[in-house]
């Protein structure tokens, strides 16, 4: 294996923009929930007329669907991710809407019959019950609580066990309130596996929300513990948690 310091420079200086995971290909692995989020997806778009997918990331997920709907809109509210969806997708009359976490959708009611989400950051109920037609769905893969816990305990210490916003049945309660009837619910715990310190110095960079204050050079010693670790066991294991998510929209 090449040498800490060679492995860390080079994952400090990757490209995170977009939600592409290839980077890691070869150094690290995550097992996926077994309902295949990406060709229920592909299934669905087959049969809209509008869909609307939120927090799209760089657009990847939506890029992979070959038949996708005559009006297709995605969100996004980080700059950079913003530019590549556009990349990828207007060139196949996507429409590209940059949306601020929190702040409502710029889109009239009952607009869209799917609304889908790979990983939203923190649905925002009412506005997806508010753009959803009459009988309409929201289908999404939900992060679930406490995933990924033994990598960022690694680095903060010891958190709760469960991560109440990210708790199902929290989510089942808010959908509901919003004007949502539950369709679907499923939970799946997935193995993550980081077979050099690279790997692990990459997934940091991107998902900024595990270890919100993380530079190489603050968690240095943490980063060389764990590296002298995944050297003498061949990997470092974690968990992710994930929840399959399908309701539908009351008729108003």
């Amino acid at each position: 294996m090449r040498t800490f310091s060679d492995l860390i420079d080079e994952a400090a200086a990757a490209d995170v923009s977009g939600w592409d995971f290839a980077w890691l290909d070869g150094r690290a692995t995550e097992e996926r929930p077994p309902w295949g989020y990406s060709r229920l997806i592909a299934a669905r778009l087959t049969h809209v007329a509008s869909a609307l997918d939120i927090d799209t990331g760089g657009g990847e997920i939506i890029a992979e669907v070959r038949h996708l709907p005559p009006r297709m809109v995605v969100t996004e509210g980080w700059p950079p991710n913003v530019d590549r969806a556009r990349g990828l997708l207007t060139p196949r009359g996507v429409i590209v809407v940059p949306v601020e976490q929190g702040q409502p959708f710029p889109f009239p009611d009952a607009c869209f019959e799917l609304v889908t989400s790979r990983h939203p950051v923190n649905p925002h109920w009412r506005e997806i019950a508010r753009v959803l037609a009459d009988d309409g769905t929201y289908l999404a893969q939900h992060v679930g609580p406490a995933s990924a816990y033994e990598l960022i305990e690694w680095f903060r210490g010891p958190l709760p066990r469960v991560d109440l916003d990210r708790d199902p049945r929290r989510e089942v309660a808010a959908a509901a309130a919003a004007g949502l009837q539950i369709v679907n619910v499923k939970t799946a715990r997935c193995r993550m596996e980081f077979f050099d310190i690279g790997a692990v110095v990459y997934i940091l960079r991107k998902c900024v929300w595990w270890v919100p204050d993380f530079t190489v050079e603050r968690y240095r010693d943490a980063l060389k513990r764990l590296d002298a670790r995944i050297r003498k066991h061949g990997a470092f294991v974690a968990h992710s948690t994930r929840t399959l998510f399908e309701a539908s929209r009351l008729p108003r």
